[in-house]
């Protein structure tokens, strides 16, 4: 018997609508292929309606998608809404009511796809990058004391407890686990390391030097995890190293695990290393729980409406919430489709440039399926 999927979409704003056309217009010839069925319904939170109704989510959001199996996101963030506001009362609020604490983004150069870093080719990038999601400094703990004075102070704390910090690592060395094994061990790894049954490598991205508190947490939970994962070689690196290492030796790199603010550093700059944010795709998981997919490259909003956007984070994004749904298969065709569009088809990643429109690229992809 064939499966059924329910997906909640949220197109957002911009160019996201198009994006998310084209990324169901990919799952629904997939699912045709590969014999499992979707339903999908579409909510409009977002940037139009926050200025019609002045409400940026409904108080029943985080119910309402928990219905689903997952969530497909095309993009927030409007030139008429403050910054901030449909970030924090989107992005971060669904986050956390659906305690989404696992930002997944693979940086993945594709055949064809220019990278700013000299000589570098496909086989050097394709890592991934695992960003706790639900706490640091992103919930918010601080405030501020004598606003608008002179002697204004604003605190915005790092916080994190040992729960969270463990069920992300523990999260990350099993994605390493899975990623390689004696078959097919990590190019990385030394004959040293095989020969002694090392088969993936995680790497912890923190600052122990300078931030001797958090990170201290982090570091020792993940040497006292380390040893339930004896395939897995450990490292460790600073957050400025990895920004140089991910420049220069992006090679070195299988599996980074990171904070809430790191992460989201760090994964920007391996998106521009994998040819910039048209072609990068992320997920926000629960792994026991309903997880949202999206293109990380924004609005877009001067492109609206010009059917110029590049649509292949938002199909890729398909393919991962198809892996998370169990259709391995499935996502393993998209990702192969999208590997030959473009190594063969496209121009340029960049919108305007890319020798199709928006909807062409996706039909790329369906017909290479």
């Amino acid at each position: 018997m064939s499966k059924n999927y329910k997906i909640a979409v949220l197109p957002g704003d911009g160019t996201g609508p198009e994006v998310v056309d084209e990324g169901l217009k990919v799952l629904d010839a997939i699912s045709k292929k590969f014999n499992f069925t979707v339903e999908t319904e579409s909510f409009d939170w977002g940037g139009d309606r926050y200025l019609k109704t002045g409400i940026v989510l409904p108080e029943d959001a985080g119910d309402t998608l928990k219905k689903f199996d997952a969530v497909f996101l095309g993009a927030i963030g409007h030139p008429d809404v403050k910054p901030g506001i449909l970030e924090k009362g989107i992005l971060l609020k669904l986050r956390f009511e659906l305690d989404q604490y696992i930002n997944l983004r693979p940086v993945k150069l594709y055949p064809g796809v220019p990278t700013p870093l000299a000589d570098k080719t496909p086989e050097d990038i394709d890592y991934v990058v695992v960003r706790e999601n639900t706490g640091g400094i992103y919930t918010g703990t601080g405030g501020f004391s004598m606003k608008g004075t002179a002697d204004e102070v604003a605190v915005q704390s790092m916080v994190y407890n040992r729960k969270q910090v463990e069920r992300c690592l523990r999260y990350s060395f099993e994605l390493a686990q899975k990623r390689h094994n004696k078959d097919n061990p990590w190019r990385g790894l030394s004959e040293k390391d095989i020969a002694a049954g090392k088969y993936s490598q995680l790497t912890l991205c923190g600052k122990t030097n300078v931030l001797t508190f958090v990170f201290d947490l982090w570091d020792r939970v993940f040497n006292e995890i380390a040893s339930d994962y004896p395939d897995v070689k450990t490292d460790y690196v600073h957050v400025d190293a990895a920004c140089m290492y991910m420049v220069k030796s992006p090679h070195w790199f299988d599996v980074i695990v990171t904070g809430n603010m790191f992460g989201d550093i760090i994964t920007d700059l391996g998106a521009m290393t994998q040819g910039g944010m048209g072609i990068a795709a992320g997920g926000n998981l629960n792994p026991n729980g309903v997880s949202m997919f999206e293109p990380i490259g924004g609005s877009a909003p001067k492109y609206t409406g010009q059917g110029v956007i590049n649509p292949l984070a938002a199909v890729s994004s398909v393919g991962m919430m198809l892996d998370f749904l169990g259709e391995t298969e499935a996502a393993n065709a998209i990702e192969k489709s999208v590997s030959f569009v473009t190594g063969n088809k496209m121009k340029s990643m960049s919108a305007g440039q890319m020798g199709y429109s928006t909807s062409e690229v996706g039909d790329l992809v369906i017909e290479n399926l």
